[in-house]
């Protein structure tokens, strides 16, 4: 199809003379119309709904295949590792005979793997000009009201109104409560299209606030308002520790990796072709962590599906609400997608290798309160993967921007 001379085209050409003027422009105006077997353009009430199209198709073929097929991979990896503790007998001891901080070696290597290469895309070296920002803090003021006070009490109701005879269940379930997120939220942010940077300082203020609260609330809301007398005192060793290792160590690593490769190579370097190479890894990290993770307790699950079934209940509950609550509020403050995002998944999501090693430490690896804690995790990580899906189409459907 032959389309109209440019303006610099025509420029070039000599000025024709009157007569041939009238010949030239309708000469011009045939070779505009499109031709009747190709159609230049679509229909106009067409025009939208194939541009999406393209749009959703070219997005999606823009993934690597780890990030297309996210939601396959995590599951295929839950059920193996269900499989293999069900019919492998010798996998949940040998996963469990090595500890790090109260947690079995190979879920800590996997979450550490997890985070590093999340941390090393936080732009550190500007962190400093939006702490500057009041709006920031307003930001963290939100978050800490929403993960520290309205999150853990809504989880104790919850906790007593689904398990009022299982003391040892709803203990348990108040530790997964009370953990904040400082590990999977960033993997959840990122794949919801939230701000990771703005998820990293909510990660950091979190670390900080666990370290000093985890423990008095802890005891507040098991021995004080729960009145259990005979609950074992949670100590800030096994907190402390717990915060230090699975953020401390990525964080470090991270901070000191972004400053040395941008320093010797160049921060275009870092960001094309180092970045693209770490980020598979924080989702292989994520796969490995959920399959071992799944069958170190994938006979417990089987074996004890009553109590399962009855922890479960309560944290669909509570991931639900809050999460959907969280979003709902941050819309109502004029919040943009990317925060609203950001602060939801914080307010769901929840510590819970803090949450199983504080309970395997205080009340051992085989009892009610270690089965509820690690059943958390089995839950959040199907509900959060599917809420990310669920808030990237409330963000493109209400035309929701920053």
């Amino acid at each position: 199809m032959e389309t109209r001379p440019s303006c610099s085209a025509t420029l070039a050409f000599p000025v024709p003379d009157p007569n041939e003027k009238a010949a030239s422009r309708s000469s011009d105006l045939e070779k505009a119309q499109p031709s009747s077997s190709i159609p230049e353009e679509l229909p106009e009430h067409d025009n939208g709904r194939n541009s999406e199209n393209r749009t959703k198709t070219s997005a999606f073929k823009s993934l690597g295949w780890l990030d297309r097929f996210l939601a396959l991979w995590i599951f295929l990896a839950m059920a193996v590792g269900i499989l293999l503790g069900n019919f492998v007998p010798s996998t949940s001891s040998a996963l469990q005979k090595g500890k790090f901080v109260g947690v079995s070696v190979p879920i800590a290597a996997g979450l550490l793997v997890m985070m590093y290469p999340i941390l090393c895309k936080v732009r550190f070296e500007t962190l400093h000009q939006v702490l500057r920002k009041r709006e920031i803090w307003a930001q963290i003021l939100f978050s800490v009201i929403v993960n520290w006070i309205v999150a853990p009490l809504f989880m104790l109701g919850l906790a007593w109104a689904f398990l009022p005879d299982k003391p040892g269940l709803r203990e348990g379930l108040i530790l997964v409560g009370l953990a904040r997120c400082i590990a999977m939220v960033l993997i959840w942010t990122g794949l919801a299209g939230g701000d990771n940077e703005y998820c990293a300082i909510l990660v950091a203020v979190n670390s900080l606030l666990q370290i000093v609260l985890y423990a008095p609330l802890a005891i507040l809301f098991i021995r004080v308002i729960s009145g259990e007398e005979e609950t074992t005192d949670i100590g800030y060793p096994v907190v402390a520790q717990s915060v230090a290792v699975f953020l401390g160590i990525p964080l470090a690593a991270a901070i000191l990796t972004r400053a040395t490769f941008r320093n010797l190579a160049s921060p275009a370097w870092y960001d094309g072709v180092f970045l693209k190479w770490a980020a598979p890894w924080s989702l292989i990290g994520l796969l490995f962590t959920i399959l071992i993770l799944f069958a170190s307790q994938g006979r417990e699950v089987v074996h004890q599906v009553v109590s399962v079934v009855r922890v479960a209940a309560p944290l669909l509950v509570y991931f639900a609400v809050i999460f959907f609550l969280t979003l709902l509020v941050a819309r109502k403050l004029g919040f943009g997608y990317r925060l609203a995002a950001t602060q939801s998944f914080t307010a769901a999501s929840n510590n819970f290798e803090l949450a199983i090693a504080v309970a395997v430490a205080t009340y051992g690896p085989d009892s009610d309160q270690a089965l509820a804690s690690t059943v958390g995790p089995l839950i959040e990580v199907p509900v959060l993967l599917g809420l990310v899906y669920v808030v990237k189409e409330i963000g493109r459907r209400r035309g929701w921007k920053d």
